[in-house]
């Protein structure tokens, strides 16, 4: 009981300190766009835009906003995004680029993180367009319990992810889960939320994905996935190991979670040494 007490106080701890993070983050990212605009004619004008932006923010916790499609047509929009991004490259239950890939980067996450969101759909595409396409880079997918509320709901949605990886479509998962993220602690993550995200994967068998979700080993995979985190001292998502393929990685801090110029000048730096 006192291990248990002891695992929810530190997803709580993690939680916490996620959504200071984020908070953080927001401030920085807004702060830094004022002192951009003061350097315009109109810095005076967007500035006031931007303390007001800053000041929505803060008001309402940082939260993001939903982007699940409610028409057919923003789900088909969804998957040609995803299509683009990931597909065409090798995929290997949660890892996506060439298996000889000279360098490898760990990207711890939670799904219903808002800025693992931000990640993905701003700095990943181009890391994955110039890194991982060009057979430079692969890319692991790993668990940490951050933004989602309750342990048995993140549990089933990382599961949901790895059963995709099974039939090595994880990835397209896992993109088309961030594309169509809802806004956080609304409890949108229901099994209708998760079937249709499956049903958007081209080529993923429902079936075989449903009973696969019942396999312990992916429950498993979750658990190590947290001692691992916390063993390297991870307590917000998204989180980076970055280093040569075969490798002990070391731990990659970017300073930014939209731009991707730092990860690919790391990147490129690992791949020619």
């Amino acid at each position: 009981m006192v291990d248990e007490a002891e695992e929810d106080l530190t997803r709580k701890q993690r939680r916490e300190q996620s959504r200071a993070q984020r908070k953080e983050l927001e401030e920085a990212e807004a702060a830094s766009a004022v002192r951009r605009t003061r350097l315009t004619r109109l810095g005076i004008v967007v500035a006031v835009v931007v303390v007001a932006i800053v000041i929505v923010l803060i008001a309402t916790g940082g939260s993001k906003k939903s982007s699940i499609p409610t028409t057919a047509s923003a789900k088909n929009q969804s998957v040609a995004l995803v299509t683009s991004t990931v597909g065409g490259i090798p995929q290997n239950g949660n890892v996506l680029g060439d298996p000889n890939a000279p360098v490898t980067l760990v990207y711890f996450g939670d799904l219903e993180c808002p800025i693992c969101k931000e990640f993905t759909l701003e700095a990943l595409p181009s890391i994955i367009q110039k890194q991982v396409r060009t057979g430079k880079l692969k890319i692991e997918y790993r668990s940490l319990e951050t933004a989602t509320r309750e342990p048995e709901v993140f549990k089933t949605q990382q599961v949901a992810a790895l059963a995709a990886g099974k039939q090595n479509k994880m990835w397209n998962f896992v993109e088309t889960f961030y594309h169509e993220q809802g806004e956080e602690d609304t409890g949108y993550v229901t099994e209708s939320y998760l079937q249709g995200l499956a049903q958007q994967v081209p080529g993923l068998n429902l079936a075989t994905w449903t009973a696969d979700r019942a396999e312990p080993a992916l429950s498993n995979q979750i658990t190590a996935d947290a001692q691992t985190a916390n063993a390297l001292g991870f307590n917000g998502t998204p989180s980076f190991e970055l280093g040569k393929s075969g490798q002990t990685p070391e731990k990659f801090e970017a300073g930014t979670f939209s731009e991707a110029a730092p990860y690919e000048a790391a990147i490129e730096k690992l791949a020619k040494s």
